[in-house]
């Protein structure tokens, strides 16, 4: 009976670590639970996370939410896929409506059985409710604005989605569906902080600068949307891109924006002219040449507006000198 004791309390002093599955564990733990190691590591074959420290298993029999079958083409992709395309704010119909398809089989029918499937399918497209239709047109033009102004697809989803917000409450009415999408292009781009000047969406979406400036401030008041000053460095990125300059230049154009801002010598310049400035005295600080022409042909200013702005912040800065002799 002594050893039948003993045995018990050994075995209690050497449990197994097992997992712990009170109800209020997390699935998806952070650290071990046993050894405290957040060096986790997952087996996905046999639907298990473990810990690469102690070796104890934190979660098992997870269920494989990835495809069971393997693609080898883009047609066999096509093929196997069982799921269409993801929800998205660019369609109308937000791209999970059908429609009835053309070509391919529909190519081999006889004549009159085409036919049949082509009147269908014009039909199909003419019961769409004028609601929808304005939407579609809408969006149609936001694409076109997008493309023109090589804007990021985050852009084009956010604006597309605030675009059916806006006739939902019928702010496009009115205003018409040009200026107000390219409004909420102009506005969105700024909040992504991936500018674009007035002018530019003005000019893509062939409306006037007055009628654009208008229209963003009344939707952005009518949908709430919080406008702050478009910051010059927000454009340095594209510019310098074009430029095809480096790195380098781009973070000392950012810095000499900061620098100028401090002393207070960016009052009443435009951001163009602060950007063109900036970026020709950054290329002459790195030692990479660009001439004023190239500048001011990106940015869109006149080598005049580089001389005279360039200068004065210079000055302000202290390295009037350095971009003398560098400028030679």
């Amino acid at each position: 009976m002594i050893q039948v004791n003993e045995t018990a309390k050994n075995a209690s002093e050497e449990t197994i670590p097992v997992k712990d599955i009170s109800p209020d564990r997390e699935e998806d733990s952070k650290s071990c639970y046993n050894c405290g190691s957040s060096e986790l590591g997952r087996d996905d074959a046999k639907g298990e996370i473990f810990c690469k420290n102690c070796g104890t298993i934190i979660d098992e029999d997870r269920i494989d939410t990835s495809k069971e079958w393997r693609a080898f083409s883009s047609e066999d992709s096509k093929t196997k896929s069982r799921a269409g395309s993801p929800i998205t704010y660019t369609k109308a119909d937000k791209g999970i409506s059908t429609q009835i398809g053309y070509g391919g089989e529909i190519n081999r029918l006889p004549g009159n059985k085409r036919g049949q499937y082509y009147r269908m399918r014009k039909w199909d497209r003419r019961a769409a409710n004028s609601q929808t239709r304005s939407l579609q047109n809408a969006l149609t033009e936001l694409e076109k604005i997008i493309s023109d102004l090589n804007l990021p697809r985050s852009v084009y989803e956010e604006a597309a989605r605030l675009t059916e917000k806006a006739r939902k409450e019928d702010i496009i009415k009115g205003r018409g569906i040009e200026p107000t999408v390219a409004a909420l292009t102009y506005l969105v781009a700024r909040k992504q902080q991936v500018p674009r000047t007035i002018n530019e969406v003005a000019e893509a979406a062939n409306t006037s600068e007055r009628k654009l400036g208008k229209t963003y401030r009344h939707t952005a008041r009518k949908l709430e949307m919080e406008i702050n000053p478009t910051k010059p460095e927000e454009f340095i990125p594209r510019y310098t891109s074009e430029l095809k300059t480096s790195g380098s230049v781009q973070a000392t154009s950012k810095k000499i924006i900061r620098q100028a801002r401090d002393k207070k010598t960016l009052a009443g310049r435009s951001p163009k002219a602060i950007v063109a400035a900036a970026i020709y005295i950054a290329a002459i600080l790195e030692n990479e040449r660009l001439t004023q022409k190239e500048v001011a042909d990106t940015v869109g200013v006149t080598s005049v507006t580089i001389r005279k702005n360039y200068r004065e912040i210079a000055e302000a800065l202290g390295i009037e000198e350095k971009i003398e002799t560098g400028d030679r």
